[in-house]
């Protein structure tokens, strides 16, 4: 659990730099620019998912079970990613009523995302993962609320049509193929 672990410190500890310590990235924009910033940003998050998904995927073959979820919460998942992928959609794209509604549709998504994993997954190294990333989008939505950043206002509906259509293509595309390559696990059996 080890490599989980300083995966989730390397992803979400840069993702929260912003939450516990903005004047440490404005210095760092200010003295290198906003384009090394973003540099290093990325660099550390992407080696922190690398760790998170490697991490889990050895974790998970031998953590201990603290819970059998009932089957029916599988489901319930499966569902709540409908909507956690199109919060995501959202968040890439134009504000549309979704994104102005959900104010941070990344962060919604985050928190479906793990909520619903916590209801269909019962041992602890997804109570680490999960629990952990529900924790801190629950963190940086306090963090967002406090800054006193609203959102985005309501614009053109066809971007709600686009992110509902782009998150039900990315939801079948990840339940049906990627979910297994990159996680190991059949959404689907």
């Amino acid at each position: 659990m080890l490599i989980l672990i300083l995966g989730l410190i390397l992803f979400l500890g840069i993702h929260s730099v912003r939450i516990f310590a903005p004047d440490l990235r404005n210095a760092q924009i200010a003295a290198r620019g906003l384009g090394p910033w973003k540099g290093l940003y990325s660099l550390v998050a992407l080696a922190g998912l690398v760790l998170i998904i490697w991490g889990y995927g050895i974790a998970r073959q031998t953590a201990p079970i603290l819970y059998e979820p009932p089957v029916w919460t599988r489901h319930l998942n499966l569902l709540l990613m409908v909507f956690a992928f199109i919060a995501l959609a959202a968040s890439q794209l134009p504000a549309g009523r979704i994104k102005a509604a959900l104010r941070h549709p990344m962060l919604v998504a985050v928190k479906i995302w793990a909520l619903g994993h916590l209801l269909a997954n019962g041992d602890l190294a997804a109570l680490l993962l999960f629990g952990t990333f529900l924790a801190w989008a629950v963190l940086d939505r306090i963090s967002v609320k406090r800054r006193g950043d609203a959102g985005p206002l309501p614009g053109p509906v066809k971007w709600d049509v686009a992110a509902i259509v782009i998150g039900l293509v990315a939801y079948a595309l990840f339940a049906f193929v990627l979910h297994e390559w990159l996680i190991g696990v059949p959404v689907i059996a």
